[in-house]
């Protein structure tokens, strides 16, 4: 199971790398690493505010929703 996080972690990092690396670069994997703790990094913290996120974005269309 944690290979297929692996696995798809780094293939969508690679993806996002070879857009600014070209992929014979002698550091392409270094940068795909770096690129791939990044989006998990990236991932956590929107997870980990996910909560508060949702709860200002109710009460700005709820602000919005009371204007005439």
């Amino acid at each position: 199971m944690l290979n297929w996080f692996v696995r798809l972690s780094l293939a969508l990092a690679s993806w996002v790398t070879a857009l600014f690396v070209a992929r014979d670069a002698v550091n392409f994997g270094a940068v795909n690493i770096f690129v791939a703790i990044l989006l998990l990094a990236l991932g956590i913290g929107f997870l980990a505010f996910w909560p508060k996120m949702r709860d200002a974005c109710l009460r700005y269309y709820r602000i919005l929703r009371r204007r005439p």
